[in-house]
């Protein structure tokens, strides 16, 4: 299947979500997409595999940039602001996307299907992004704890800045894991304390 992201790809995911915001994730069909969209079934099938990797199809671009930003991160940087350094350079592909992405969450919100296959895509992004934390070096379990964090803290900003544009993403992702680090700040003396 392409994966090239040309424009009947694009009319395709813009078809979908209107059609599932209208009427219902279940309600929707195939043929349904591909006549909203201008092209045939067939052409449908050429480019997703069914009808809810239609709304997930941009998922391999952001893994591949969020992976790539990783690796292009400063070598002195530790786990977290590597992910930090990774989320701030892919801020602009989210932005983006923000015109679909506030109904794609309501269409989501909607379907317990499509919940879970948003849950599995997230999952497969954050075991991407602790390999490339392995990759700088990063060992287990470090690496996985830090990808987990950092992917919470990432989903965390994106709601948050649907729903309060004034603040751009980037702004929000660094008052995110400013937090972070105020949050794990006192560890060290909770940590040193001994149990009574």
């Amino acid at each position: 299947m392409p994966r090239d992201g040309g424009p009947a790809r694009l009319r395709l995911r813009q078809a979908a979500l209107e059609l599932y915001d209208e009427r219902g994730f279940d309600q929707v069909t195939t043929a349904e997409i591909a006549a909203r969209a201008g092209v045939t079934e067939r052409t449908f099938y050429r480019h997703f595999a069914d009808k809810r990797e239609v709304l997930f199809g941009g998922e391999t671009n952001l893994r591949d940039l969020l992976v790539a930003g990783v690796a292009d991160a400063p070598r002195d940087l530790a786990p977290l602001p590597a992910l930090l350094w990774a989320f701030r350079t892919s801020a602009p592909l989210v932005q983006a996307n923000r015109g679909q992405t506030e109904p794609l969450q309501r269409v989501i919100a909607a379907t317990p299907a499509l919940r879970e296959r948003a849950h599995t895509k997230s999952a497969i992004l954050t075991e991407a992004l602790a390999a490339a934390l392995r990759d700088r070096g990063t060992p287990e379990p470090m690496a996985s704890l830090a990808a987990r964090i950092g992917m919470a803290a990432f989903s965390h900003v994106g709601a948050t800045w649907l729903h309060h544009p004034d603040k751009s993403l980037d702004e929000q992702l660094r008052d995110a894991f400013e937090n972070i680090h105020a949050l794990a700040e006192p560890l060290a003396t909770a940590l040193a304390t001994p149990l009574q």
